[in-house]
């Protein structure tokens, strides 16, 4: 730790967050934004009590619950650390203000939707910006990629004889992300037609990569040219779709963990969604008491002497 974060708890903190846990840059700057927002509001963070926290519900009133739980997440992780650090005694963070709603779930486009979605793509894959839409698709839906992690795909990434992708995700961490038979034909055809020279599996025309934005927009495009709603269409959300549909199909939440890269199960809990009469279908075909024959249940009660 270099001199300046020594003097400075919250470079401390940040630090900390880069070297052991591997925090991506925006997410550093995030929090640095967050505590150096509420320094300002309440003064020393390392002598903060109870009192001056719960203030921060007044000058966050007008924020989204989102926002909020961002800011209130960011300073108990610091609180933690000045408490493992051992620079202050006592967690305060228990008087911070908590959002009132949980977050939102994305959006999720039913079955139905991702055919039309995939059978326009497949009638127009004969061309090249067809079969990179293709790919795209099979990728998203297919795979659960995030946008940043296809659009970012080298070459490298397609190792040779094996379905899978080498991603790095999120704070530098890769992870085998396997490929269904139908992505890999879409991949192969699609490099078989795109320019050739480059280091990306899906480059721009003005050199780079595609970016984020032109995928958003290609995907609301197809989906326009689909008869879907744009609105509902994104990366995104068939991400979403991508770990409802095989949760929904009997997969195991962690293995929903590990192909979606998540750190925390929590988080691929928040992301996957299943109605309850699918739920309770499951346990009735899955549970082994669900092949028992249905018996009279016995009632319970005290004995009763016939003779009286």
């Amino acid at each position: 730790m270099d001199k300046a974060a020594a003097q400075d708890p919250v470079e401390a903190f940040l630090a900390m967050l880069a070297a052991e846990r591997g925090a991506a840059a925006n997410t550093l700057a995030a929090y640095g934004r967050d505590l150096r927002s509420a320094r300002e509001e309440i003064g020393d963070l390392l002598t903060a009590d109870n009192a001056a926290l719960a203030r921060l519900a007044e000058a966050w009133r007008g924020l989204a619950p989102s926002s909020l739980a961002r800011k209130a997440s960011a300073l108990r992780q610091f609180y933690g650390f000045l408490a493992d650090e051992g620079l202050r005694a006592g967690d305060p963070s228990a008087a911070l203000p908590r959002p009132r709603t949980r977050r939102p779930l994305p959006r999720l486009l039913g079955h139905g939707e991702i055919a039309a979605l995939f059978a326009l793509a497949e009638a127009e894959a004969a061309t090249g910006q067809g079969a990179r839409m293709l790919t795209l698709l099979e990728l998203l839906y297919g795979s659960g990629l995030r946008a940043s992690e296809l659009v970012s795909l080298p070459l490298s990434a397609v190792p040779r004889d094996a379905p899978f992708l080498m991603i790095t995700g999120k704070g530098g961490q890769q992870r085998m992300v396997p490929v269904s038979t139908r992505a890999s034909a879409a991949l192969s055809a699609w490099l078989a037609l795109c320019p050739k020279g480059g280091r990306w599996i899906f480059p721009s025309p003005r050199g780079g990569h595609l970016t984020r934005v032109r995928l958003f927009q290609l995907l609301r495009d197809l989906a326009l040219r689909a008869g879907l709603d744009p609105e509902k269409v994104s990366p995104h959300v068939l991400r979403h779709a991508f770990a409802t549909h095989l949760l929904e199909g009997g997969a195991d939440l962690r293995v929903l963990q590990t192909l979606l890269g998540h750190a925390d199960i929590a988080t691929t809990q928040i992301y996957t969604q299943v109605d309850a009469a699918r739920l309770v279908a499951l346990v009735n075909s899955r549970h082994p008491l669900g092949n028992l024959a249905q018996r009279p249940v016995p009632a319970v009660g005290p004995k009763v002497d016939p003779k009286g």
